[in-house]
């Protein structure tokens, strides 16, 4: 199998969540590689200036500013994307969320948010860029970032609803994955799961009890992720890549 992403050069992604952390480093390494990518998120001035400082890579990436939990706002950036960059060719769901609540006596307004952004989000994300895919006849590739989390429960308390969404994240997948096959689509679907990751809900977490505990213990890189998206897009178009874990070593 030959792994190339030559097909994808000066072809359109979008990365929800571009701003830092996974989105970032995904963004990044889609421009190194000469694809047009559109970060939609809210600090667009931190997408404005990695885009000021890839000037030099083959590829380009533009701003979009929206709030991702907005159905209307998500709807708009996509028609502006197809209106002034070009049609869909990947899309990268990877804004999520997780709030420090509980399920026992939990703050249904911040469960509500994570399902919100982690769940809905990529649905409508989804179905606006499949709708653009299939406008233009684009055999397009949509990649959910999900979790360790959106196949097995972890052993300590601190995630209440934030492993169930990761859960619907898993079955969404799936799903779709079905229905796109049952309509002739050869649209692509991976769910890239990674274990705990260096970003600013985990090491750094402004409670810093919690971003020490988490500074412990073994953790990817958000550019170990990258690198796992990456390579699922660089796969032939026959080949899918439909789920992808990727975990940091253990140190014993």
């Amino acid at each position: 199998m030959v792994l190339s992403l030559d097909r994808w050069v000066g072809k359109v992604a979008v990365v929800t969540g571009a701003s830092a952390g996974i989105g970032a480093a995904i963004a990044d390494q889609l421009v190194s590689n000469g694809l047009v990518v559109v970060g939609i998120a809210r600090r667009t001035d931190l997408i404005e200036q990695r885009s000021l400082e890839l000037s030099d890579k083959t590829g380009k990436l533009h701003a979009y500013k929206a709030d991702l939990a907005n159905e209307e706002e998500v709807v708009e950036a996509f028609n502006w994307i197809d209106e002034n960059i070009g049609p869909v060719h990947i899309l990268v769901n990877n804004a999520g969320c997780s709030k420090d609540t509980t399920l026992y006596d939990g703050d249904g307004a911040m469960w509500k948010s994570v399902l919100d952004l982690n769940v809905l989000t990529l649905c409508v994300a989804t179905r606006e860029a499949i709708k653009s895919m299939r406008r233009s006849s684009v055999n397009g590739h949509i990649v959910h970032i999900n979790s360790i989390y959106g196949h097995k429960v972890p052993n300590f308390v601190g995630l209440n609803i934030y492993s169930a969404t990761k859960f619907a994240v898993t079955a969404l997948g799936e799903s779709l994955e079905e229905e796109l096959t049952s309509i002739g689509s050869r649209i692509k679907v991976t769910s890239v799961s990674p274990g705990l990751v260096r970003s600013e809900l985990t090491t750094g977490n402004p409670d810093p009890a919690k971003a020490a505990a988490y500074g412990g213990l073994p953790i990817l890189q958000a550019e170990d992720v990258a690198d796992a998206v990456v390579y699922a897009l660089s796969t032939p178009e026959d080949v899918q890549v439909k789920e992808l874990t990727v975990t940091p070593m253990r140190v014993l």
